[in-house]
């Protein structure tokens, strides 16, 4: 069983940036593909980036590919969601998530994850 506790969300205003962090308790981290998703008020959750267990592929939604970088220190059981260039639209709760498999993580279908953390963008 692996937990999920994600930190660092707040209110920045457009153009700032903000770092979020998700730290695992529990065994088998290290095995794990990560990602973040993020939902929006009225809209559906969709994915925002995704990282292998190995750190060899990385994979973003277009929306934030160039200034979003996903990474992680499997030695702290963290992966990171560092965010520049923080746009009005990308206001939402941001969840991490867990799978073995990053290609159904991508899809939405993951094992675990967070309670989620708010990123609000003001103008």
């Amino acid at each position: 069983q692996v937990q999920l506790v994600e930190s660092g969300g707040g209110l920045v205003q457009a153009g700032g940036s903000l770092r979020l962090s998700c730290t695992a308790s529990g065994r088998g981290f290290s095995n794990y593909a990560m990602g973040w998703f993020r939902q929006a008020p009225g809209r559906e959750r969709e994915f925002v980036a995704g990282i292998s267990w190995n750190e060899i592929d990385t994979y973003y939604a277009d929306s934030v590919a160039g200034r979003f970088t996903i990474s992680r220190d499997n030695a702290k059981n963290t992966v990171y969601l560092q965010m520049n260039s923080l746009k009005l639209e990308d206001t939402a709760v941001y969840y991490c998530v867990g799978d073995p498999y990053i290609a159904t993580l991508r899809k939405g279908d993951y094992d675990y994850g967070g309670q989620g953390t708010q990123v609000t963008v003001s103008s």
